[in-house]
């Protein structure tokens, strides 16, 4: 059969492209003269299929949705705590380009507003990296989360660098204050450079859902930043990556998302999606109007709101069989292994009362295994040759690979149960 999935798409095109609300970025010339009828949206999935309806091959500058992705990048070159010392991470409630400081540090308040971007960007590459090094950093950076190289739409950033008056006195006043120490209109100049790349919807996906895998590119298998990083970045969207619009849309949206004023919204929701939307009417708040309005839809046909709290009654303990011949318990466990799963094996384990006998875990049909489930697992399985059994493990998918038990053993390897 052929997947609903495109047909979706295209009747999300068909109900939010409509009207002629908003106004084109004016404020700059190159944009004041793209067609404002244009719409696109994509969605790319945890293993990089990606379904796209409307102008999904039309490009547009990457604008200030490159700022997660520069902030992902200064965060692997200059760690969580670098990056920390110069750029806050608290809402700042103003618009994008507002003088948002922190009153004793000088801080920008945060990283995805213009004064706390234009910082980040300077954190890019190694320390001490030349304007040239960094931005082939940066180029080779965004080219990893797109899983394709992007190139620099001149004349944007010919027509941006001409009217750049707020953002170099910004620059000036951070250079001031030692928040940076590259020169101004350096740091400005890369900074504009960085928001002139072209993309797709497409590419917004795939970059959106790199994030959301924690850091891999499902497309190109490369990763590109760590698991922490990746968690920072979209803990950051979550609270600042709409400006003075976070609360509004983090209560009716609930995906970590980030807006450019060419008309772009990305965003990535943790283990399920990457979206981007392409329309180039903004509101008052620099964001596309249609955009907003795919993005209020899309959260609430496929329940992608990030404090959906729906459960399951699904029980992480499967089956448990007693060979009466061999004195063997296999437990059978099932899907994702997390705190909450993983505490209902630990309660089922501890019924069992000490002596000989092998315990034997079997994960075949368990999905994933995180850090903390599998910490208590092992301690569990620790715990139970303490008691004097004998531990087996039936593990054919390695989700749980290297089990050292804590005291440099392993429990016997066993098939799976049929």
């Amino acid at each position: 059969m052929k997947t609903p999935v495109p047909d979706y798409l295209l009747e999300i095109r068909d109900l939010c492209s409509t009207g002629q609300d908003g106004h084109l970025a004016d404020y700059i010339p190159e944009l004041a003269a793209v067609d404002p009828d244009r719409f696109a949206v994509a969605a790319c999935t945890m293993d990089g299929v990606v379904y796209t309806a409307g102008d999904a091959e039309a490009e547009f500058t990457i604008q200030s949705m490159s700022k997660p992705f520069a902030y992902a990048l200064a965060l692997r070159d200059r760690g969580i705590e670098g990056v920390l010392e110069k750029v806050a991470v608290e809402p700042s409630g103003d618009a994008f380009n507002q003088i948002s400081l922190e009153r004793i540090s000088g801080r920008p308040r945060n990283p995805m507003i213009n004064i706390g971007a234009i910082t980040t960007h300077t954190m890019v590459g190694p320390v001490g990296a030349s304007e040239a090094e960094r931005d082939r950093a940066l180029a080779d950076g965004l080219a990893a989360f797109a899983g394709r190289r992007l190139e620099v739409d001149t004349a944007v950033l010919d027509s941006e660098l001409r009217t750049a008056f707020r953002n170099r006195a910004m620059a000036n006043l951070v250079r001031a204050g030692g928040i940076i120490e590259d020169d101004p209109d350096e740091a400005v100049r890369g900074y504009t450079r960085q928001c002139a790349y072209r993309v797709t919807v497409r590419d917004l996906a795939v970059m959106a859902v790199t994030l959301a895998t924690g850091g891999v590119n499902p497309v190109t298998r490369e990763r590109v930043v760590s698991a922490p990083v990746a968690r920072q970045v979209l803990a950051v969207m979550a609270t600042c990556g709409m400006y003075d619009a976070a609360g509004d849309w983090m209560s009716t949206v609930g995906i970590p998302a980030k807006s450019g004023v060419s008309g772009g919204i990305f965003g990535a929701l943790p283990g399920q999606v990457g979206l981007g939307v392409f329309s180039p009417r903004l509101d008052e708040h620099g964001h596309s109007v249609e955009g907003v309005r795919t993005f209020e839809r899309l959260s609430h046909d496929l329940e992608l709101h990030l404090m959906n709290t729906t459960m399951t009654d699904v029980e992480a303990v499967r089956s448990v069989r007693f060979d009466e011949i061999t004195g063997r318990r296999t437990f059978r466990l099932q899907g994702p292994m997390t705190f909450a799963s993983a505490e209902q094996v630990l309660r089922r384990l501890a019924e069992i009362p000490p002596g000989p006998g092998e315990v034997t875990l079997d994960l075949s049909r368990v999905s994933s295994v995180n850090s903390s489930a599998r910490r208590m697992i092992l301690e569990a399985m620790r715990r139970l040759g303490v008691d004097g059994h004998l531990v087996g493990l039936a593990d054919p998918g390695r989700r749980l690979p290297a089990p050292d038990l804590g005291d440099g053993t392993r429990p016997v390897t066993r098939r799976a149960a049929r």
